[in-house]
Formats: structure tokens, sequence, C-alpha cells
């Protein structure tokens, strides 16, 4: 008897007795030398499904996130902190707290422009509107600047309406 084991093992084509392979199709190529029908070896592990968690943000991005949050109210309106806090809601508490506070003072401001166009009629719409914009604009940058430097940053006048 032989302690080799590849003596032992009738799969191994360069054995006598071993199974020949069936012939290659016609026009096929035929498998290289050592070739392994499938299923000859266990399947790979099945890969970790996606678990969704998302890595926390560090400090410097909270605070680039909260001030774009703050910024991209001024330029886009209720877009931008909109955005940023599905996106990062979960991902840091700093982001989260910020984007929120932005959303809710665009959206004050959205009503704010909205009766003043209605109110436009009787001129008083006018100040109004010039009101909010002035209101946002400079906010919004003392917001931006507050966020940039890691203090938290709560808008005068604005409805709590995304808690």
């Amino acid at each position: 008897m032989t302690t080799d084991p590849s003596a032992q093992n009738p799969d191994h084509g360069d054995q006598p007795g071993s199974a020949t392979p069936p012939p290659p199709a016609a026009g096929a190529t035929p498998p290289p030398q050592g070739y392994s029908a499938p299923g000859a070896y266990p399947p790979p592990p099945p890969a970790a499904p996606y678990s969704g968690a998302q890595p926390l943000l560090s400090d410097s991005d909270q605070r680039l996130w909260a001030t774009l949050s703050h910024v991209g109210g001024i330029l886009f309106g209720f877009v931008p902190p909109l955005v940023i806090w599905l996106i990062f809601k979960e991902r840091g508490r700093f982001v989260e707290e910020q984007s929120k506070e932005a959303l809710n003072f665009q959206i004050t401001l959205a009503i704010a422009y909205v009766v003043g166009w209605v109110t436009s009629l009787i001129l008083i719409g006018f100040v109004i509107l010039v009101a909010a914009a002035l209101a946002a604009v400079i906010f919004g940058i003392l917001a931006a600047v507050a966020a940039n430097r890691g203090e938290a940053y709560r808008y005068p006048f604005a409805l709590r309406l995304v808690k």
C-alpha cells in the first residue's frame, strides 16, 4: 500500500483507473490540465450582508457638514439642510442638530417668503420679503461661522417643526 495521498484519489487524472472526463463539445475549448469539475470543492462562504451601518463622522467632518448646511440654506433654501440631515443624521450628533436647526430656519423663511408674496399686493409684503432675505443671509453666516468653530447655534426665531 502506498502513502502518497494522490495515489488514493480516483479523481486524479494521472492515476490508473481514474474517471476520464467527457470529451469537449464541438468547437469548445478543452479545460486546462488539472481542472476539477464544478462542485469538487466546497463553495466559498457567503459574503457578509450589507449591514447599512455607516461609520461615525470625525469632529472636523461634522463641523464641515454643519457649516455646509447653514451656507447651503443661504444659497438654495431648505434643500441642502434637508439632504444633509437625511444623510448624516445617524453619523454624528453635532451635524444632526445643526442641520436640523438650519432646516427649521429655512422652513420658517419659506413660510415668510410665501406670506410676503401673498401680501405684496398691499405693499407690506415687500418689506417682509426684504426682511426675510436679510435674515437668511445674516443669520446664516453667523450660524455657519459658529458651526465651523464647533459651537452649536440656535437661530433667534425659527419654528421647530423638525424635531
